[in-house]
């Protein structure tokens, strides 16, 4: 199914599960290049966009077109005769779905059509199958008997082992190294190198990784990225597999707990599927992680200082508990606990807190925000020891390419954030009359108001300061002295030279502006320092052009 330069096809796939149709709609846009631009000597083109794969095909759609036959065939009119041929029945057999319309009438033989592809994530949760409330009648068809058995007869077991065995310190020195080592397994292993790419290993530390990371218990390397880069591709959105909007308890452990509704959504992992290291720890999981979580902790202090209930119990069980938890704290604490100094559109946040229960990964809006960076942390002091142990492995030959996200573009999210800050402190103050909302009185009605009232006229604008009269520092007898004059000369440093705080002060107390006075002032000492830079929306500056 070939598509030539100047012939196009206007397809409207409906939701499409089977992976032929997948294939051979990516083969024919990407067959010739030339076809993901409309020509440029068409006349006007609309072009939407079909969003497929982790990729986007430009898809040209004409005016001034008719459909004939059977829907095999198209006529461009105005194009000197050409025709373009697309076979809707066969996109229709391998969608296993009638053929939805895909031209709207307008007028006489017009059609355009003007519906947009739905969003991927709408339309694949209504596709999806969605599990009942958990109820009296239903609980115990709807959890996971395996994760639950694992989440809970784990602690149990540390917990009494613990109370009942006795710990050395040889062992516990042991126990905290083996933790880390586990733990690095996850955090340098399946999260920065396999589930972010953010820096390359060699094939030792590769397996290294891979033999720890198994010692966690927390799934294969593919299993634990997949779910992983879904996360970070539907964060917080139905379709993230731990989704902080459904709360603490659900990011934390809930989402083990339950049954799976279906299958993980679209997410690339044929990288993990091609890598050796990956493909042979998935193949041997079971063995490695049952060897790497109970029996190496074990041998160790049996062998080396006699100690193996302790090495079974503080290095096997008790560890193992940390070490899950701690990764669970990445998808609950870390959504839930801190600041977002680089963005806020979505849950994650920084806080040391966590980034000291989960290895370093507790910088998690930065991570998020710049996933790709094999940092966590991007200042010296705080605690990322997964970003140490990575350097120390590039010192030594056994990692490389260390991914770091542009720093012009980390220090853009930070001023953001900042600027949305100032913004919201901007708003919550209190500020002058705003000009156009000013009356504009003339000279003579200034003189005449002001034997009334204690009126000031300072940079062509007009003050009431009868509320001022009595707390001025400089006494009420200088500000009696110029009421119904002109005062500017006095104030900026005639008389005195008032701080920024004076006359954002006095700026308060505007009551009209002189007319023909406040163009003739000068510029800078009519606006208070407080309005000299402020923090201004686009669609505020677009709407006073």
């Amino acid at each position: 199914m070939a598509l030539q330069s100047q012939n196009f096809c206007l397809l409207r796939a409906q939701s499409a599960s089977n992976s032929l149709y997948f294939l051979l709609l990516r083969q024919a846009f990407t067959r010739d290049r030339r076809d993901r631009e409309p020509p440029r000597d068409l006349p006007s083109t609309n072009a939407v966009s079909y969003f497929l794969n982790d990729r986007t095909f430009p898809i040209v759609e004409f005016a001034n077109r008719t459909l004939t036959g059977n829907g095999e065939k198209r006529k461009e009119s105005g194009l000197a005769g050409r025709t373009s041929y697309c076979s809707l029945s066969l996109w229709s057999r391998m969608t296993r779905q009638s053929t939805a319309p895909l031209v709207s009438a307008v007028s006489g033989s017009d059609a355009i059509v003007r519906e947009s592809p739905d969003n991927y994530i709408s339309r694949t949760l209504k596709a999806t199958l969605r599990p009942p409330a958990l109820s009296w009648s239903n609980w115990h068809r709807e959890l996971n008997w395996l994760n639950v058995g694992i989440l809970t007869l784990i602690p149990l077991l540390a917990l009494i082992g613990a109370c009942f065995t006795k710990l050395r310190w040889e062992t516990a020195i042991f126990s905290v190294i083996y933790y880390f080592f586990t733990g690095l397994g996850i955090t340098a292993g399946y999260h920065r190198l396999w589930s972010h790419r953010s820096y390359n290993a060699s094939k030792s530390l590769q397996y290294i990784l891979a033999v720890g990371g198994a010692g966690a218990v927390e799934g294969s390397i593919k299993w634990w990225s997949q779910g992983h880069r879904a996360h970070h591709r539907y964060t917080d959105t139905d379709l993230d597999p731990y989704g902080a909007h459904r709360g603490l308890f659900w990011s934390h452990i809930g989402w083990m707990l339950r049954k799976p509704s279906g299958k993980l959504a679209a997410v690339d992992v044929s990288d993990l599927s091609k890598n050796e290291v990956v493909k042979w720890q998935h193949k041997h999981y079971l063995a490695l992680a049952s060897t790497m979580a109970f029996l190496v902790p074990t041998v160790i202090p049996w062998l080396l200082w006699g100690d193996a209930q302790g090495g079974y119990v503080y290095a096997g069980l008790v560890r193992l508990v940390f070490i899950q938890h701690s990764t669970f704290c990445v998808n609950s604490l870390a959504h839930w606990l801190g600041e977002t100094p680089f963005d806020d559109k979505h849950s994650p946040r920084d806080h040391f807190l966590t980034a000291l229960v989960t290895i370093g990964e507790g910088y998690h809006n930065f991570h998020h925000q710049f996933p790709m960076d094999h940092r966590n942390a991007i200042k010296w002091y705080q605690y990322d020891p997964t970003k140490w142990f990575i350097r120390c492995c590039q010192m030594i030959g056994l990692a490389s390419h260390l991914k770091v996200f542009p720093e012009n573009e980390v220090r853009k999210g930070q001023l953001t954030m900042q600027l949305q800050r100032l913004r919201e402190t901007q708003d919550s103050l209190a500020w002058p009359t705003d000009t156009n909302n000013l009356p504009v009185i003339s000279w003579e009605s200034f003189q005449e108001q002001s034997a009334e009232h204690f009126l000031i006229l300072i940079s062509g604008f007009i003050h009431d300061v009868s509320t001022f009269l009595d707390v001025h520092p400089g006494g009420r007898a200088w500000l009696l002295s110029f009421v119904g004059k002109d005062a500017t000369a006095a104030f900026f440093g005639g008389v005195y030279d008032h701080s920024n705080a004076a006359h954002n002060l006095l700026a308060m107390k505007r009551v009209g502006i002189l007319q023909g006075g406040h163009p003739h002032a000068v510029e800078e000492n009519s606006v208070p320092p407080s309005q000299r830079l402020k923090i201004t929306r686009y669609d505020e500056l677009s709407s006073t052009r």
